[in-house]
């Protein structure tokens, strides 16, 4: 008997992390989720509290996967962190604390899951980044620069671990019609959405579908940024 694939997703308690949750389990995977808080979600095997710039918890929550349902087969962090501010006010602070989320979050689980990946014979990561990694932002420096790493660093792991039979890729998602973007959000703005070729915002459930794609179906596929962004970048 097969048994279901593992997964693992950070930030798995809100906007597009919870939709991919909902996807995975959608498409069979048996889903652990971990962010920051309790997460209550029918889709979830498994919900763990981690801080994902936090190396060694994030190995204790990784562990417990393993223990409790077994070997990763698929990791997808979507734990970000969001802010906006000129770099000339920026706190080192600040600066360094948008580089732990992002490029540590996706250092300290890829390190956490890969034994398992590599011991079983392959498996597939994927990280999800920012148009803003593609094209920079005005007042963003910082947060384009975390999600600029981590496309670096999605590219250099997919050249080491594809002898190992492990793919690792990137969404890269636009502005994404989330809780999380306020209703304010000059990203809402109407002028805004006419400079789109869709003229709309990408829709959370799209984004999981690219991930869920590209963690499953895409096996020809490592090292690739897929960016869902209705067109602003293109």
């Amino acid at each position: 008997m097969k048994h279901p694939r593992v997964a693992v997703v950070t930030g798995a308690g809100s906007g597009i992390g919870a939709r991919i949750v909902q996807e995975l389990h959608t498409y069979g995977w048996r889903v652990a989720g971990i962010d920051r808080q309790p997460v209550v979600d029918d889709a979830l095997a498994l919900s763990l509290v981690a801080d994902v710039a936090d190396g060694e918890k994030v190995r204790q929550a990784v562990d417990h996967v393993h223990r409790a349902l077994g070997p990763v087969e698929g990791l997808v962090t979507a734990a970000g962190h969001y802010a906006a501010a000129p770099v000339s006010t920026l706190t080192p602070e600040e600066w360094h604390r948008m580089l732990r989320v992002h490029l540590g979050g996706l250092f300290h689980t890829a390190r956490a899951v890969l034994p398992s990946m590599i011991e079983r014979g392959g498996g597939s990561v994927v990280a999800i980044s920012s148009e803003l990694a593609l094209g920079g932002g005005d007042g963003e420096a910082h947060y384009a620069a975390a999600k600029g790493a981590v496309i670096g660093l999605v590219r250099s792991l997919a050249v080491e671990l594809a002898p190992r039979n492990i793919r690792v890729n990137s969404v890269a998602p636009g502005p994404t019609d989330t809780p999380l973007l306020a209703a304010d959000s000059p990203w809402r703005d109407p002028a805004y959405l006419a400079t789109l070729p869709t003229r709309r915002l990408a829709r959370p459930d799209e984004i999981a579908a690219t991930a869920r794609y590209l963690l499953q179906d895409a096996t020809f596929c490592t090292g690739e940024v897929v960016s869902p962004n209705s067109g602003a970048v293109i």
